[in-house]
């Protein structure tokens, strides 16, 4: 809990270390990366330093974090961390490092904020960090604990490289060695490394998309994203019978075990994960009511659209909706609204695709009588979306 000293002095602050977080950011990372150049290789993203992503997300988070502590100083904002600590143990983030980002982050805070800090404010501030490090310490060591073994990377073998739609493509791997797997649930993702051509490795999170309770098979489907690093190395030089190094999985916006309506809405390749609820479903029998509602630019665009379909006629409750950008007959022409959309009052609402398209939806399915504590999203990469959805 934020101290009653500390309190005000947040509160006071907030605004001001908000303003100048844009700055703040790149100083801490610019000082980290020069000290510890190796946190660049398989740990932080290279394409997400060059574009700000990351620089935005780590301000996000501290500005979100703050701003619960002086609404609620006893409480701790339990989803944005629980959303954190799974992108964390999914890159095996350590104790030890949180100590470094302490040293260069409040290093760069004193040179960006010199003409107002004194010790009091660095005090704050720092109390500030250790509640929400020591949170997020805490909830990573028990994510670790429930994997099915104490490896951060494991190898698995691709047997099967797979064209998903337009730019899209879907990876089946089997274990390379016999490390115990975890048994993963639909909702999770993986992280996958790869060595770039100049020797950096780099990881990416992705989705499983069928297969989840498999400890024999890894199934994810990816976009080519050119302005990333790994998608471009699996779909050009990744070939059947390559080894990669996968994390067990994580994620904790996971299908519900309750007998409830599910309203799954998703975009592109925000597809993977409700591919992987509806996998489960149909594998089950499932007599639970199911809105499919998906959003693509084309028919063929649709990376997931046989096993998704498939699955949708297997289950009893289902039905689906299309929106397409590209006008075809039986199907919603342009971008998915929630208008028309019949909502269960009592549904589990799941959003994943770009952010503007969660953040519509999201706010749709509000509107439209779910309580947002029902509405579960996804993001992957930076999470720039912490201080606007908590």
């Amino acid at each position: 809990m934020l101290s009653e000293k500390s309190r005000p002095i947040i509160e006071a602050t907030l605004p001001l270390v908000g303003e100048r977080l844009g700055s703040i950011t790149p100083n801490f990372y610019s000082r980290m990366f020069a000290a510890h150049p190796e946190l660049l290789d398989g740990l932080f993203s290279r394409a997400n330093q060059r574009n700000g992503e990351q620089q935005k997300a780590l301000a996000g988070s501290i500005a979100a974090f703050a701003s619960a502590l002086v609404a609620n100083p006893d409480l701790v904002p339990e989803q944005m961390l629980s959303r954190i600590a799974n992108k964390h143990t999914s890159l095996g983030i350590t104790e030890d490092q949180y100590q470094i980002v302490y040293k260069y982050l409040f290093e760069a805070i004193a040179e960006e904020l010199a003409d107002v800090i004194t010790a009091e404010i660095a005090e704050a501030w720092t109390e500030v960090y250790w509640l929400m490090a020591d949170a997020l310490i805490k909830l990573e060591k028990g994510l670790y604990a429930r994997q099915a073994n104490d490896k951060m990377w494991t190898p698995w073998k691709v047997v099967e490289k797979n064209p998903a739609g337009t730019g899209c493509m879907t990876f089946v791997l089997e274990p390379a060695d016999h490390t115990p797997a975890t048994v993963a649930v639909p909702g999770q993702f993986v992280s996958v490394k790869v060595t770039l051509a100049d020797g950096l490795r780099q990881v990416r999170q992705y989705s499983l998309s069928s297969d989840v309770e498999s400890t024999t098979r890894r199934v994810f489907t990816t976009k080519r994203d050119d302005g990333g690093e790994v998608s471009p190395v699996l779909h050009n030089d990744v070939q059947v019978g390559d080894v990669l190094e996968l994390s067990n999985p994580y994620g904790d916006v996971t299908l519900d075990d309750g007998d409830g309506p599910l309203v799954f809405a998703t975009a592109g390749i925000g597809c993977t994960p409700s591919a992987s609820a509806l996998r489960l479903l149909a594998a089950q029998g499932s007599d639970r009511e199911v809105i499919v509602l998906h959003a693509e630019k084309s028919l063929d665009a649709w990376a997931l659209r046989e096993q998704m379909t498939e699955d949708v006629e297997k289950l009893d409750g289902a039905n689906l909706q299309l929106w397409l950008e590209e006008p075809t007959e039986g199907f919603n022409a342009g971008f998915m609204t929630l208008q028309d959309v019949v909502l269960p009052a009592d549904a589990s609402v799941y959003v994943c695709g770009p952010l503007p398209f969660m953040k519509s939806i999201r706010s749709q399915a509000i509107d439209a009588g779910i309580p947002a504590t029902k509405v579960h999203y996804e993001v992957f990469g930076p999470d720039l979306w912490l201080a606007s959805a908590n």
